[in-house]
């Protein structure tokens, strides 16, 4: 899947703003988001700053959708746990699954290791699908954030979007 079709799937699941930190493995996401002016994205400099203002933005009427690096998740538990899960804010996370397969830079393999689990502990129901399944995960998980209004996570390892 590219990072442009990507893109347009989030705008027809009804995703309209679009916030997240830059990361190497959602790079061709983050190039259509940057430069294609159909879409709002707002670049942050912390992951649970992008937490916020996916908040801020759900309160404004708008649909959000949030990406990073899953490392960046330690960064949100606390907004996520206290903020979004408290008040029932439905946002969609969009994890670049670095350290999955343990052949990864040594930063990377103990998180990417334990994000199932870490996930589960924060009660994030997520999906970590092939590149031909993306559409049916990313529809399942947008559903189930809408119609529930809790936070969804799709895992996506650097091989998916390109």
């Amino acid at each position: 899947m590219s990072g442009a079709e990507f893109c347009a799937l989030s705008r027809q699941l009804g995703y309209d703003f679009f916030t997240g930190v830059p990361d190497s493995t959602l790079g061709a996401i983050f190039k259509v988001l940057e430069n294609d002016p159909q879409y709002t994205y707002v670049s942050s400099v912390r992951e649970d700053n992008a937490i916020g203002l996916a908040v801020g933005a759900y309160l404004g009427g708008l649909t959000p959708l949030v990406l990073m690096q899953n490392s960046g998740l330690g960064h949100c538990i606390t907004a996520l746990a206290s903020l979004s899960s408290l008040y029932r804010i439905p946002l969609l996370l969009v994890l670049g699954w670095r350290g999955y397969h343990q052949n990864d830079a040594p930063e990377h393999v103990m998180i990417g290791r334990l994000l199932p689990t870490l996930l589960k502990t924060i009660e994030v129901e997520y999906l970590a699908p092939s590149t031909t399944e993306v559409t049916e995960a990313m529809a399942r998980l947008s559903q189930t954030n809408k119609e529930k209004r809790v936070t969804t996570a799709l895992l996506l390892r650097e091989d998916i979007v390109s």
